[in-house]
């Protein structure tokens, strides 16, 4: 099978956040089951090529319509990336940007210029390849339209005829609502401008046309693809688009690339350490940890980390006020960048409590490694969770989530007050006062070792890499490409 993975972000090419980490992992995973070849599709922003990414240029120029009477130019770039080939879209004014979608002040005004451009781009960049695709796996709304695309403008195109379309939702906050004109402007017809289609509230939802259109929809975990389709909350207007496709929605859990999150071989931490080992291993981390940070350590105080965008959808204003009320009995590692104003009082946290807050306001691959390796817990207070990365990473490293129980997290951590075999513990509510309950549980289990050794050997036994997802991926392709070619 002939696969395409497009996406606005790839780790380790561009990140800002899970999509790039799930986008590039889960590339490499399908390119190692024999009989398929992958090929990925981004665009080629700024900061991409040079250094241990050498790129070299297809010949020639292939031409994108925009609007009415416009036409833009793309040009391909590539790279073989292990057995993975990785194409970049290279378009200057659209993509050579200090940022991916915004700046400091907010998000690219032609955010909708930008992505349906790269969307018609990696149609017509396939072709222009030579990479005839069984099917295209589409991410989030930056790549939406190509199931509209492939269903509507392209349904003629004799390259495509046999071509099917997998949307995966990572987070359905995000969906790409323009404006009316947005809609005209992406070269489609009036006979699809209706409610059951692509008409949205008189604007232009990038989602859900590939929603409509997708032959398979999935989401990254069971249990969000529940609540999205029945929670209007957590659908946040598309439910009904969810609950219309049905059957042809998957939950498919991520995994995580377990050669770059692996305690045993991790280059960041002063000794690996595995299952076996990790009172050692956790203990020299964390003294690394609160020596890097500038604070004393202290054998009987545990630590709690957070490495996350500081966003209230993550809880992070819970662990403000959780700091608040530990600050005295645990230490505090921070990692993030977000919403300015978390930012400003986590700031002030690390300046109120010097010796037990520490905040790097930052995107630092190296900190984050030492974090998930030296803290015991690890506060993931979210009031909604696609999937979750980071309770997967600490899970791996031995360090014990304090979660919400909503969709990934839900999925992937057993609590303490649920389960007989816990890695864990859950908030009763997503509220200040259970999550400090929860704290206040866990910090009451951590004075037993020999109880907490048996929870992070727990979490440690647990198998979180790709292998499972990418064969639900491998059935949801085969699903989506016999319904295209009935």
């Amino acid at each position: 099978m002939n696969i395409l993975l497009a996406a606005s972000e790839v780790f380790p090419f561009c990140k800002t956040g899970g999509l790039a980490d799930v986008a590039g992992a889960l590339a490499q995973v399908l390119a190692r089951y024999r009989g398929h070849k992958v090929a990925v599709f981004l665009p080629r922003y700024r900061n991409i090529g040079g250094g241990n990414f050498s790129l070299k240029s297809l010949p020639g120029t292939f031409n994108i319509p925009v609007g009415t009477g416009r036409i833009e130019k793309a040009a391909l770039s590539y790279m073989e990336w292990g057995k993975v080939s990785v194409y970049f879209v290279h378009n200057p004014h659209y993509f050579d940007r200090t940022g991916l979608y915004r700046t400091p002040a907010g998000d690219f005004p032609d955010n909708d210029e930008r992505f349906m451009f790269f969307s018609r781009a990696v149609l017509e960049g396939a072709k222009f390849a030579g990479f005839k695709p069984d099917v295209i796996h589409c991410n989030d709304w930056q790549t939406a339209l190509i199931p509209a695309y492939l269903k509507t403008l392209y349904s003629i195109d004799a390259f495509y005829a046999r071509a099917a379309s997998v949307l995966t939702i990572h987070n359905m906050a995000f969906q790409g609502i323009f404006p009316k004109p947005a809609y005209f402007k992406a070269g489609f017809g009036w006979a699809d401008y209706t409610p059951e289609r692509m008409e949205y509230y008189n604007g232009f939802n990038f989602l859900k046309a590939g929603l409509v259109y997708a032959d398979m929809v999935s989401t990254v975990s069971p249990t969000y693809c529940r609540e999205i389709s029945e929670s209007p909350e957590k659908g946040r207007g598309l439910e009904g688009v969810i609950r219309a496709r049905g059957a042809d929605c998957a939950g498919i859990l991520n995994g995580i690339d377990t050669e770059v999150w692996d305690p045993e071989w991790d280059s960041y931490l002063p000794r690996g350490y595995d299952v076996k080992s990790f009172e050692k291993g956790k203990l020299l981390a964390k003294q690394a940890l609160h020596k890097m940070c500038g604070l004393e350590y202290s054998a009987d105080t545990p630590c709690a980390g957070v490495v996350s965008r500081l966003d209230y959808q993550k809880g992070i204003d819970l662990v403000v006020k959780a700091v608040e009320s530990y600050a005295g009995r645990m230490k505090f590692f921070i990692l993030g960048t977000g919403n300015r104003a978390l930012e400003e009082q986590v700031t002030g946290l690390a300046k109120r409590f010097p010796g037990s807050v520490f905040y790097l306001n930052a995107h630092d691959e190296a900190m984050a490694h030492r974090i998930y390796a030296g803290c015991d817990l690890f506060l993931m207070p979210s009031r909604f969770e696609p999937c979750g990365l980071s309770q997967l990473i600490a899970l791996r490293y031995g360090t014990l989530p304090v979660a919400s129980r909503t969709g990934g997290l839900a999925d992937t951590v057993r609590g303490y007050a649920d389960d007989s075999n816990p890695n864990g513990f859950f908030l009763r509510r997503i509220d200040e006062s259970a999550f400090a309950d929860a704290l206040a549980l866990a910090l009451a289990l951590y004075k037993d070792s020999k109880k907490w050794s048996t929870f992070v050997r727990t979490a440690m036994k647990g198998d979180y890499s790709w292998d499972l997802s990418a064969r639900q991926y491998l059935q949801l392709y085969e699903s989506a490409v016999a319904k295209a070619r009935k």
